[in-house]
């Protein structure tokens, strides 16, 4: 289900053909929007950025980013030379916000196709080099609005998640930083969590969900930053891994805490990781859970650097280059 925040834009919000669980129409502060939606389930919030009470106060949008799942909110943006400003557009992206938009159109399209940050990439000005009017001249929100600017975005960022429990993301993380730091600059990164201390490397660190965007932004010299998402939403990266460990035990905690856990996930990159299985086995896993594998991984010591496995991974997902 869905739910609707509005002011101006009312009449469009309304006749959208989507489910809608809740619908509020009105001028809210930040703190009233999220404490109506921080503990409520929904699948997508239209939000009218006019329905946020000083919305031109930056410091109320990057409140709501912290406390809300920006990959499942779109913001329909106000027609002023405020929200069409590449500067501020610039800031909603800095900030995890990628589904924004003018017009109904704009909103269809972002339901079925949620942007990425590599989406929006060309709309990020990181090194104060984008050409204004290109930008302003933007169909924000369309089909259109899709193409990546290579000189503007440095980084690739690669997401890595456990779907079941103690899937091995952290060390998969570092081993994929030890081989991928032959070919490129990396920085790999752990979210609201402390377990990279013990690695002792100064190029992992562990940081809150509400510094990743700044994080990411100060560095987007390095070529690839690898993350530890934790409990954080991958919409930041470029790319996510999505790690499940194949033992009976993991799968069933999995399925009765959500049945449709892998089938949700069924066009995403899913990882078989600490895997015993075989390839028929695989084929067979396949063919139960309705879902393509996208790699599977044996177990790994982490003190080696398992090259011979993880470069397969790595070609396969388009990062291997010429040193």
């Amino acid at each position: 289900m869905n739910v609707i925040v509005s002011n101006k834009f009312r009449d469009m919000l309304n006749s959208l053909d989507y489910d809608i669980s809740k619908n509020i129409t009105g001028e809210f502060s930040v703190d009233e929007i999220i404490s109506t939606f921080a503990n409520f389930y929904f699948n997508r919030m239209f939000l009218d950025i006019t329905a946020i009470k000083d919305y031109k106060d930056l410091y109320n949008i990057q409140k709501l980013s912290i406390n809300l799942d920006m990959s499942k909110v779109i913001l329909i943006l106000d027609d002023n030379e405020f929200c069409s400003s590449p500067q501020f557009l610039s800031q909603l992206i800095s900030m995890g916000i990628y589904n924004f938009t003018k017009d109904k159109n704009g909103i269809i399209y972002l339901y079925d196709h949620p942007n990425v940050y590599r989406d929006v990439a060309h709309l990020h000005n990181i090194n104060n080099q984008l050409n204004v009017n290109n930008v302003v001249n933007q169909n924000i929100g369309s089909n259109n609005s899709i193409n990546n600017n290579d000189n503007v975005q440095k980084s690739i960022i690669i997401g890595v998640k456990n779907l079941t429990s103690h899937a091995g993301a952290t060390s998969l993380v570092y081993m994929l930083k030890q081989v991928l730091s032959k070919y490129y600059s990396v920085k790999a990164i752990e979210v609201n969590k402390r377990d990279f201390m013990y690695y002792r490397d100064e190029n992992m660190v562990s940081l809150s969900s509400s510094e990743l965007n700044d994080f990411v932004f100060k560095n987007n010299m390095s070529n690839l930053l690898i993350i530890d998402l934790n409990d954080c939403d991958g919409g930041i990266c470029t790319d996510v891994l999505y790690l499940v460990e194949p033992s009976i035990i993991k799968l069933n905690k999995l399925i009765m805490i959500d049945k449709n856990a892998l089938k949700k996930r069924g066009d995403k990159k899913i990882i078989l990781n600490k895997s015993f299985l075989s390839q028929n086995d695989v084929k067979d896993f396949e063919n139960e859970s309705e879902i393509n594998i996208f790699y599977n991984i044996p177990p790994l010591n982490d003190r080696n650097i398992n090259e011979d496995i993880l470069l397969n991974l790595v070609n396969k997902l388009g990062l291997l280059r010429k040193v």
